[in-house]
């Protein structure tokens, strides 16, 4: 139910403004159906009666928009038929425990047959199954007479999954439904590229991969790319053969000489001094695009491997021994290519190490002609100096310490000696003290009250 409403809230949200537009005609008609009903009665044959599971269902709605074109001022002609519909049968649901199964051709093309009133009209249906399709549906969706095909099922790891059943459709019409928005979209992409950041230290990001794997175009990674790039100075993105490159690059930015000949730039290049940063730069886009090839590489390698596999079980399956000798040669052709294919992966792995240790080395002289650190007179002279400057420290922190004991033992009277004395509880009485003179007492007193003025004061 939650898939179903989320794809007919993003049908309703496109179907108005491609009115008069992407959708022909001058007045529309919108309808909704509802097979609620066949969901109810399949709940009673099975003495199902949860009202609450019978809400968590979908029902299989549909929303149909139909243009009308005026003719002869009271007459009308249809033109078109826009239909977005959910197709999710209730059985698999109610007996199983587990996920539904996904929607075969042969029920695709009941459910959308059983929709149209009119074959004389264009169609152009999408639908949804919460469930997903069979891969048969998505190698070779069916043909319709006069019915152009959208097939839409969610993604697990979020968004939606929307392609035409014809290539040769308008690409507007796969937009009109998509129910995920753009700013959606991108969110999505900017999460993929956070989680493949790692990727970005040996390698890097190609917008076609990420598109393929997300199911979104390839020129909205591109603008994900470009605004990642933007906020760390240390990516780049680069264009070639094709593909747009994400990869880390130099931190340092390298102002390019307009009067530099190509012949120049190619000595300098691979000259023992010169700019470090181009030349990180260029290594980490060659990189990049190595890198690309070889992931590109082995996921030829994990098909052919699946394919072998097949082969593998449908020889020991066959009774026929020309089936089988059959199937020995294409294996045997197919572990050839996968040998082959492993050995090109192996020598481009070796060239993308070679390149990554010459980027090392090259940011490690980077690093150290960026520090300018100091030299060993710099170094001896700025020790001498701290050295000075500490017993001079120490000379003055004496000092002071003396002048506050002195301070703490005139700031105390006789009077107050004797009743710190009492306060510590000796009974004895001190002797009188002498006019201009202090008692051991007093200076006892005067010490402890210098302690617990501070930390510093001696005794």
């Amino acid at each position: 139910m939650e898939v179903e409403s989320a794809y007919m809230a993003g049908a309703h949200a496109n179907f108005g403004p491609a009115e008069g537009k992407l959708i022909p005609g001058s007045r529309f008609v919108r309808s909704e159906v509802d097979r609620g009903e066949a969901v109810r009665a399949a709940m009673i044959d099975r003495r199902v009666f949860d009202r609450d599971q019978y809400a968590r269902l979908p029902h299989g709605r549909s929303l149909i928009v139909r243009g009308f074109e005026r003719r002869w001022f009271i007459f009308s002609k249809l033109r078109s038929v826009t239909m977005a519909t959910v197709i999710a049968p209730p059985e698999p649901l109610l007996e199983g425990g587990g996920p539904a199964p996904p929607v075969s051709a042969a029920q695709l093309v009941a459910h959308v047959r059983n929709l149209i009133a009119d074959n004389k009209a264009p169609h152009v249906v999408g639908v949804c199954s919460p469930s997903g399709f069979a891969d048969d549906v998505w190698r070779q969706p069916p043909e319709l007479a006069n019915i152009k095909l959208v097939l839409v099922e969610p993604r697990a790891g979020g968004g939606w999954r929307v392609t035409a059943g014809d290539t040769k459709m308008d690409p507007r019409y796969v937009k009109l439904f998509d129910p995920e928005g753009t700013h959606h979209k991108l969110a999505r992409i900017r999460q993929i590229v956070a989680d493949r950041s790692i990727d970005l230290l040996a390698g890097g990001l190609t917008a076609e991969s990420i598109a393929a794997d997300l199911d979104v175009p390839v020129p909205m990674v591109r603008t994900v790319f470009e605004e990642t790039a933007k906020k760390d100075p240390e990516l780049r993105v680069s264009k070639k053969s094709g593909e747009t490159l994400l990869y880390r690059g130099s931190s340092v930015v390298v102002k390019e000489s307009s009067s530099m000949s190509i012949t120049e730039w190619i000595k300098g290049l691979f000259s023992s001094e010169g700019d470090e940063a181009r030349k990180i730069n260029l290594l980490s886009e060659r990189r990049a695009s190595l890198s690309a090839r070889v992931d590109r590489m082995y996921d030829d390698i994990g098909k052919l491997e699946k394919k072998e596999e097949q082969l593998t079980t449908e020889g020991k399956n066959a009774t026929s021994m020309v089936v089988k000798r059959r199937i020995a040669g294409q294996i045997a052709r197919m572990r050839a290519d996968i040998q082959r294919h492993n050995t090109s992966a192996a020598l481009l792995s070796k060239q993308i190490n070679i390149i990554s240790t010459h980027i090392h080395n090259l940011e490690l002289a980077q690093t150290g002609s960026v520090a300018q650190l100091p030299s060993s007179e710099e170094l001896t002279e700025a020790a001498v100096n701290a050295e000075e400057m500490l017993e001079q420290l120490a000379a003055s922190d004496d000092l002071v310490s003396g002048l506050e004991v002195s301070m703490a033992e005139t700031a105390i009277s006789q009077e107050e000696a004797d009743i710190l004395k009492e306060l510590q509880g000796d009974t004895e009485k001190a002797p009188p003290a002498k006019s201009g003179a202090r008692t051991d007492a007093s200076q006892t007193a005067a010490r402890d009250v210098a302690r617990e003025r501070g930390p510093g004061l001696a005794e």
